[in-house]
C-alpha cells in the first residue's frame, strides 16, 4: 500500500514540530531554547533517534515481508503499485545514502567463523545513519570540550547565578516605580491636585479622630507646624505611617490597612498642610525638622530660635 507521507518526511515533521513548540512555549530570553536548555534538547534528540530506529525497523519488516511473498504475489503487487514520491531518483539516492550498507545479499559471504551453540554471526556493516550519528556525537563532544573546558564558557550553575543577579537588579528597578512595593527609601513627594485630593480623602476617613479635620491636633499632635516627634518630610512621615508611632502611646501602624500608594498620598497631603495655621491648634510637640538636603544657608534661616521646651 502506498504511503501518503513517507517515513523520513514524518520524522522531520515531528522533529521540527517538537523543537518549534519548545522555542514557542519556553521563554529563553535572547538565546534559542535548544541552546539555553541543552538537556531538553538532548532528550528531544534521543526521541528523534528512537523515531528513526522505529522507522528503520518498520521498513525492515516491510522488506522481509516482501521477500516472503510468492512470485505471483510480487507480480500482483507490482501491477497495482503506482509510481509515487518514494520512487523518485532523489528519494532513492537519499535512502541509499542513509540506509544502504553496500554489502552482499548472500549471507554465506557475510558469515563469520564464530559459532556459539549453533548461533552464527554475520559481518554486517552498521547502517550509514548510525555511523553519521556517531560521528556527529564525536564532533559535538569536541565542540563542548573546547567551549566549556578550554574557552571557559558559562556552565549551567554560572548561568543560573547570572540570571538570579540580573533578576535582582530588575526587581530593584521595578520597586523604584511600583506603587505597591514602595518603601521609605523610594517614596517621593506628590504634588498633583488629584493625588492630594486622594490623600485628603484617606486623611478624612482615618485620621480626623486624632488630628482633627484641619490637622490642628487633638489626641495626636498638630501636623501643620514645623515640629515633628518622629521627623518630618515625606520619608519620615511614610515611615511613621508604615511602622506606627511611639510604643504604647503613639499612632498605630497602617501597613495592614493602607497600601503603600495610599500612604504616600496621605503623607503628601499632610505635608501640603504645613503653615495652614488652623484655629486653636494644639501646642507644638517634638523638634523643628529641617530637610537635610536643604542648603545650609537656607537651613540657617529656616531654624528660628524658640524658647519652647522640646519633647
Amino acid at each position: 500500500m502506498k504511503k501518503i507521507i513517507p517515513s523520513y518526511i514524518r520524522v522531520l515533521v515531528i522533529f521540527f514540530a517538537v523543537f518549534g513548540a519548545m522555542e514557542y512555549f519556553i521563554d529563553s530570553g535572547d538565546k534559542p531554547a535548544f541552546i539555553k536548555f541543552p538537556m531538553v534538547s538532548l532528550f528531544l534528540l534521543v526521541f528523534l533517534f528512537l523515531l528513526i530506529a522505529i522507522e528503520v525497523t518498520v521498513n525492515a519488516v516491510d522488506t522481509i515481508t516482501y521477500h516472503l511473498l510468492t512470485e505471483e504475489q510480487k507480480a500482483k503487487l507490482a501491477e497495482t503499485k503506482e509510481l509515487g514520491f518514494e520512487d523518485s531518483p532523489f528519494v532513492k539516492n537519499v535512502k541509499n545514502f542513509l540506509f544502504k550498507t553496500n554489502q552482499s545479499d548472500d549471507e554465506g559471504e557475510l558469515l563469520l567463523e564464530h559459532d556459539y551453540d549453533g548461533i552464527k554471526e554475520l559481518d554486517n556493516n552498521l547502517p550509514p545513519w548510525w555511523v553519521y550519528l556517531f560521528y556527529a556525537c564525536i564532533v559535538f563532544a569536541a565542540v563542548y570540550l573546547v567551549r566549556f573546558e578550554i574557552m571557559g564558557g558559562d556552565d549551567q550553575e554560572t548561568e543560573l547565578k547570572n540570571e538570579i543577579a540580573q533578576a535582582q537588579i530588575e526587581i530593584a528597578e521595578y520597586k523604584k516605580t511600583a506603587p505597591d512595593t514602595m518603601d521609605e527609601n523610594s517614596v517621593t513627594l506628590l504634588t498633583d491636585a488629584a493625588d492630594l485630593a486622594a490623600g485628603k480623602a484617606i486623611f478624612t476617613a482615618n485620621c480626623i479622630p486624632c488630628h482633627r479635620a484641619d490637622a490642628g491636633g487633638q489626641i495626636g499632635p498638630n501636623l501643620t507646624d514645623d515640629r515633628w516627634i518622629l521627623g518630618g518630610g515625606i520619608k519620615n512621615i511614610f515611615h511613621t505611617l508604615v511602622n506606627g508611632g511611639r510604643d504604647g502611646k503613639g499612632m498605630i501602624s497602617w501597613k495592614g490597612t493602607l497600601k503603600p500608594k495610599q500612604m504616600q498620598e496621605v503623607a503628601s497631603y499632610v505635608i501640603s498642610l504645613q503653615g495652614s495655621n488652623p484655629k486653636d491648634p494644639k501646642a507644638p510637640e517634638g523638634e523643628v525638622w529641617v530637610d537635610p538636603n536643604t542648603p545650609k544657608t537656607a537651613a540657617a534661616t529656616a531654624v528660628v530660635p524658640d524658647s519652647t521646651t522640646v519633647k
